[in-house]
């Protein structure tokens, strides 16, 4: 019982049974039958009168339905008897008595007294029996309810609280969901948060709280997507107003009469160059709105483990399999350039696999590099990173590569993840959702 749904309907119904069990008890308590040791006393006051009048010689109370020469058969109650017996003390009459059920019409001697009234035919006649001084017995009628039996299990009580308790979670659980209803708009809108970022619109109908709720999720939407706008628009801004001062230096370098100075120049203004050409890819990528197409990922990973060798870099395809995946192909083929040119690069070579899985495209890029360590992988995809901040002098690059390819990844749906190998190196592991598997795909040459 871990939502809060749950956790509020279960108390209010744990609230509203426990509120009526207790009116029940009460309600039992005041208008039940009257209490039994009343009765029993004014049972016993009425027996010691008649016990007296009949031993006191009265003839008109000597009849056969009060004294007889034997007692009744019939099954005796020796916890009846005992209270009776001790009312009649408390009295000053020292008297026993013994209380039995006289078997009459409809009952047998093997069976048990009923436990709730039945017909008055049907029933048992209770009696309290006293040994009179001449011998014989007196029959004293007593209420049936005076001494009444174990209680039976209360199954129509139990029923009763079944029903209610069925009826009350029923309408909580309803008025629940109802009151709620704005936490469950907010869950809506964060599960269905777009691979940009973005949030969905929400329609602002229903109750007074869930439009206002919608109305906020729909507000903190547009001002998200405002400040992630106006953060790209800051970035290929920059980059784009960095590309004049670095063509005037250019130019200022071309007079640079030392020719090792002036190459060092250029290299460095290349490197600027790219940084600011890598910003303005960036961007790209996270305002970019053109529509998918089905790309066949692997002619893609061919082509860019092609291009990489030719360039001078070590890149091996050692497993291709046939896949087609949904998204854009310039795309795509940029973030996997960027994965194995960054293998290639500072992993001295890359060794490329593509394989079918489970409803995915599996990219596989391994590298002999010295990995990334542990407490910085959390960084990794963040622009301008860098392992090593040596690596600029060394290495060209902008930092962006890595930032780039996830972007890509994550706009077509995927996952990228880097791991370091135990024997040494990294694994940087794609997953793109397959429109087709091998089996399903159609025949190239047919196309």
């Amino acid at each position: 019982m871990k939502s809060l749904r749950a956790r509020v309907t279960a108390l209010l119904v744990v609230a509203i049974l426990l509120v009526l069990v207790l009116a029940t008890a009460v309600f039992l308590l005041v208008s039940g039958r009257p209490r039994p040791l009343l009765e029993q006393a004014a049972t016993a006051s009425q027996l010691a009168l008649v016990l007296k009048m009949v031993e006191s010689g009265a003839d008109a109370l000597a009849g056969p339905d009060i004294v007889s020469e034997a007692p009744p058969e019939g099954m005796a109650d020796p916890f009846a008897s005992r209270m009776l017996t001790e009312a009649l003390g408390r009295l000053g009459v020292a008297r026993a008595v013994t209380v039995v059920s006289e078997f009459g019409p409809g009952t047998s001697r093997e069976g048990a007294p009923p436990s709730v009234g039945p017909p008055d035919e049907e029933r048992r006649a209770r009696l309290a029996l006293v040994h009179l001084k001449d011998g014989r017995w007196l029959k004293f009628p007593i209420e049936q309810y005076l001494f009444p039996p174990p209680p039976a299990i209360p199954y129509g009580v139990l029923g009763w609280f079944a029903l209610v308790a069925l009826g009350v979670t029923a309408v909580v659980a309803v008025a629940v969901q109802r009151l709620l209803r704005p936490l469950a708009l907010i869950e809506q809108a964060v599960d269905q948060v777009g691979v940009d970022g973005s949030l969905p619109q929400l329609a602002e109908t229903g109750s007074t709280e869930v439009r206002a709720a919608a109305r906020t999720i729909n507000l903190l939407s547009h001002r998200l997507k405002m400040a992630m706008d106006s953060r790209m628009r800051i970035v290929a801004a920059a980059a784009h107003d960095l590309r004049t001062p670095l063509t005037r230096l250019r130019l200022r370098a071309e007079f640079i009469e030392d020719e090792e100075e002036r190459e060092r120049w250029f290299n460095d203004l290349a490197e600027l160059d790219h940084i600011a050409d890598s910003a303005i890819r960036l961007v790209r990528e996270e305002v970019s709105g053109t529509p998918d197409e089905d790309v066949s990922l692997d002619e893609v990973v061919k082509a860019v483990v092609r291009e990489t060798g030719q360039s001078g870099l070590a890149a091996d395809l050692v497993e291709m399999c046939p896949l087609i995946v949904a998204g854009k192909p310039l795309s795509l083929k940029r973030a996997i350039r960027n994965l194995i040119v960054n293998a290639a690069t500072h992993g001295r070579g890359a060794r490329v696999y593509l394989r079918a899985g489970a409803g995915c495209a599996l990219l596989l890029i391994e590298d002999d590099g010295p990995g990334i360590p542990e407490h910085l992988m959390a960084q990794v995809f963040e622009p301008f990173f860098r392992t090593d901040p040596a690596r600029q002098v060394t290495i060209p690059g902008a930092g962006l590569g890595l930032a780039i390819a996830h972007e890509i990844i994550q706009r077509h749906g995927g996952k990228l993840v880097l791991a370091n190998k135990p024997s040494g190196g990294l694994i940087q592991r794609v997953e793109l959702p397959a429109v087709a598997e091998p089996e399903d795909m159609p025949d190239r040459d047919a196309l």
